[in-house]
């Protein structure tokens, strides 16, 4: 029913429901970019949906550090 890269954006998205929770907020964003940062690294690297040398794989791979990268830093500033 479901395809691997259906679960992967399922798991994503549930990763990042941690913010609903008792926990501090940002405590909860970050743990939750944290999963969804090792979904994506598995999903990019281990298993790609494209081969390894197209220039996208790249592409999405940076933008989605810089975005943890924000989200760690706003995490830890608040």
């Amino acid at each position: 029913m479901f395809d691997y890269y259906d679960k992967i954006i399922v798991g994503i998205a549930g990763s990042l429901l941690g913010i609903l929770t008792n926990i501090a907020l940002h405590t909860g964003l970050f743990v939750g970019t944290l999963v969804a940062t090792l979904l994506v690294h598995d999903t990019v690297f281990r298993n790609p949906p494209l081969p390894a040398t197209d220039p996208r794989v790249a592409a999405a791979t940076i933008v989605w550090h810089v975005f943890f990268g924000i989200v760690a830093v706003a995490a830890f500033a608040a």
